[in-house]
């Protein structure tokens, strides 16, 4: 990628916080909705992914905004972005 290109835009998740129980990571938990090829009925899919939160602010029950970066750990490709809705 040269200089003059513009960088891609890097894809952003909302999510619920499922652990906080590690430091400075979370775990997000997100639903999808997909729709089966033969029979048509949709089906609830969720993928969890670790994000980084380097102020450890997100708790467990917390609905968040995640985004792409660089690796971080083995496991880590997401950072937290802002908190949407606090756990009740």
């Amino acid at each position: 990628m040269k200089s003059s290109e513009p960088r891609r835009a890097r894809r952003e998740r909302v999510g619920l916080v499922v652990s906080d129980k590690m430091t400075k990571t979370i775990m997000v938990g997100i639903e999808r909705q997909v729709r089966h090829p033969t029979y048509g009925k949709f089906i609830r899919q969720s993928t969890q992914l670790m994000a980084h939160d380097e102020k450890q602010e997100a708790c467990q029950g917390d609905v968040v905004r995640i985004m792409e970066t660089r690796p971080l750990s083995r496991h880590k490709r997401w950072r937290l972005v802002a908190i949407l809705q606090r756990a009740k």
